[in-house]
C-alpha cells in the first residue's frame, strides 16, 4: 500500500527513472481487468520453461510478440503454437505517455509492439537479467500493480554491484533507456498483502512494454 507521504520521481541511473504513483487507482483497476482477459486469451498465462528445464516462478502472458528464452515469435512455439494476442493501440499510447513523463519530452515515434505481463505470487522472484532480445535500443516501460516488490537495478556490465534497490508500489512507473537500456535488473522479493484490496489482486502484476525492432 502506498505511503501517506508523496513519493517524488527519482533518476536511479542515467536514463532510468522511477515515477511513483503514476497510474491512478481507477486506471490500475482497468489494467488489472485487461490483464485478466489477456491471461485467458489464445496463449494463456503460464510458467515459462527455461532451456535447462527449470520453470520461472513468475507466470507470463505476452501481447504482440511471444517471448520465449531467448527470442520472440508471432506464435507461442513453446506452448502449443497458437498466435499471440494482438498489442492494443491504447497500450502503445500509454507507453508514449510514460516515456514523456520519465524524460520530459514527447516522442511520437516511440511505438512499443510487445508487452510481457508477469504475475508474481508471494514466492515469485526474477533473477538479474538483461532485456536484450529486442533489436531496438528504445526504452523499456515497466508498470507495477498490486503487491509491492523489491526491484534491483544494476549496471550494464554484470549481475554484480553496483546496483540500486528500489521499492516499487502499485501504480509506479519505471522507465529505462539510453545508457541504462541494457542494465541488469531483477525482482528480489514480493511483499505479500501490500496491495489495495479494491484491486481484487492477490499478488503483483508487472507490465513491460518494449520495441522489438522486428
Amino acid at each position: 500500500m502506498s505511503s501517506l507521504l508523496p513519493r517524488e520521481p527519482v533518476v536511479v541511473a542515467p536514463g532510468a527513472v522511477h515515477v511513483p504513483e503514476w497510474l491512478d487507482p481507477e486506471r490500475q483497476r482497468d489494467v488489472v481487468q485487461a490483464c485478466r482477459e489477456w491471461a485467458q486469451g489464445p496463449v494463456p498465462m503460464r510458467h515459462t520453461r527455461m532451456p535447462n528445464g527449470t520453470q520461472m516462478s513468475v507466470q507470463t502472458v505476452c501481447l504482440g510478440w511471444h517471448w520465449m528464452p531467448y527470442r520472440y515469435s508471432r506464435t507461442a512455439d513453446d506452448v502449443g503454437g497458437a498466435p499471440v494476442a494482438p498489442f492494443p493501440s491504447w497500450l502503445a499510447g500509454l507507453g508514449r505517455d510514460a516515456v514523456e513523463t520519465a524524460y520530459g519530452e514527447r516522442d511520437e515515434s516511440y511505438e512499443p509492439d510487445a508487452a510481457l505481463i508477469n504475475f508474481y505470487d508471494s514466492t515469485a522472484k526474477m533473477g538479474m537479467h538483461q532485456d536484450k532480445e529486442e533489436q531496438s535500443s528504445a526504452p523499456v516501460v515497466s508498470l507495477s500493480i498490486g503487491d509491492s516488490c523489491l526491484f534491483r537495478f544494476g549496471n550494464t556490465e554484470s549481475r554484480g554491484r553496483p546496483w540500486t534497490d528500489v521499492r516499487l508500489e502499485s501504480g509506479d512507473l519505471f522507465v529505462f533507456g539510453g545508457p541504462s537500456r541494457f542494465a541488469y535488473h531483477g525482482v528480489m522479493k514480493t511483499f505479500s498483502g501490500t496491495a489495495d484490496s479494491a484491486l481484487g489482486l492477490n499478488g503483483r502484476l508487472n507490465i513491460t512494454l518494449r520495441v522489438t525492432g522486428l
